[in-house]
This record gives C-alpha cells, sequence and structure tokens, in this order.
C-alpha cells in the first residue's frame, strides 16, 4: 500500500510523512523535491502553479510509486495532491493508494508558513492553494486528520491508521 500526506502548504505533511516513516521503517518520497526548477522557481516568485506545470511532476511522483509496487514495497510521500485529479494521476502508480489528508485553521496554517525560512513557497500562496483545494471524496480511500495536535500525535494518528490499513 502506498500512502500519501496532503495538504495545502504548510500543513505539516513533509514532517509527519518523515516521522510515521521513521516509526514505520518505510521509503518516504518528498513530492517538492520531484518539482522541475521551473515550477519551484515560479512558487519561489509567488505564482502559482497551473495543471500544466504540475502534470510532469505528478507523473513522474506516480511512477515512483509504481516502482515500488511493482517490488512489492509499501511507500509514504509527502505531497499537496490538492485536486482530485491530481489523487487520479497519483492512483494510476498503485491503485492501493491511500490519502491521509492533513487539515485544520487557517490561522494555525499560516503562522507556521509564516515561520517557515527553509521552504521555497511563499505564504502568499496560501489562499491560491485552499482555493484549489478538493478534500477526499466519500470514494477515496483516506482519512482527514487534524493538524492543530503536535506533529508527535499526529503522526501517532497517522501510525494507527496506517497500521490498521495494512492489515498490521
Amino acid at each position: 500500500m502506498h500512502f500519501v500526506f496532503m495538504g495545502v502548504s504548510g500543513s505539516g505533511k513533509s514532517r509527519v510523512a518523515q516521522c510515521v516513516a521513521q516509526r514505520l521503517e518505510l521509503p518516504c518520497a518528498e513530492a517538492d523535491r520531484f518539482h522541475p526548477a521551473a515550477n519551484i522557481t515560479k512558487m519561489a516568485a509567488g505564482e502559482p502553479l497551473t495543471d500544466a506545470d504540475r502534470h510532469p511532476w505528478l507523473t513522474a511522483l506516480a511512477e515512483w510509486i509504481a516502482d515500488h509496487e511493482r517490488r512489492g514495497q509499501d511507500t509514504l510521500m509527502a505531497c499537496s495532491a490538492l485536486k482530485r485529479s491530481y489523487r487520479d494521476t497519483l492512483r494510476s502508480g498503485s491503485a492501493e493508494t491511500c490519502f491521509l489528508h492533513l487539515d485544520g485553521p487557517t490561522p494555525v496554517i499560516a503562522q507556521r508558513l509564516e515561520q517557515r525560512s527553509d521552504h521555497f513557497m511563499p505564504a502568499g500562496l496560501l489562499p491560491s492553494q485552499q482555493e484549489e483545494l478538493e478534500p477526499l471524496e466519500s470514494d477515496e480511500a483516506g482519512v482527514t486528520l487534524d493538524v492543530s495536535p503536535s506533529v508527535g500525535k499526529i503522526a501517532e494518528h497517522a501510525v494507527r491508521f496506517i497500521t490498521t490499513a495494512r492489515g498490521a
């Protein structure tokens, strides 16, 4: 199975995914590392990405999932996956892809973005991401987790969900 921590920038996807990856000893991909340089430049300049900008990036992520699927290896990934169509592209790597939507109050997420100094995504793009966000639909495998607690607490909830989903 493949588990994607999704949500807007600043929701804690990367930190939670890394914490869970360590606990469960699973490979973890940081989707930001798959972006072409042009996408990073565009976002750093405060310009939202288009679907056309995201397509090659999402395809590369789906290929990463598919590669691990062929090896029979479960994975974790931190990826915004804001739209249903983006999640469909990720699921093209494996039908056994499940999403953990990290969601919470805008002020909490905005504050986290303002405190970050090590990321190319400016806080000013949060409204555009929230506008694009399509929450998980009832036919999509996944769960929504509140980002208000500590990273450790969110990770505990995620570990329980993933362990149950994996049948362990």
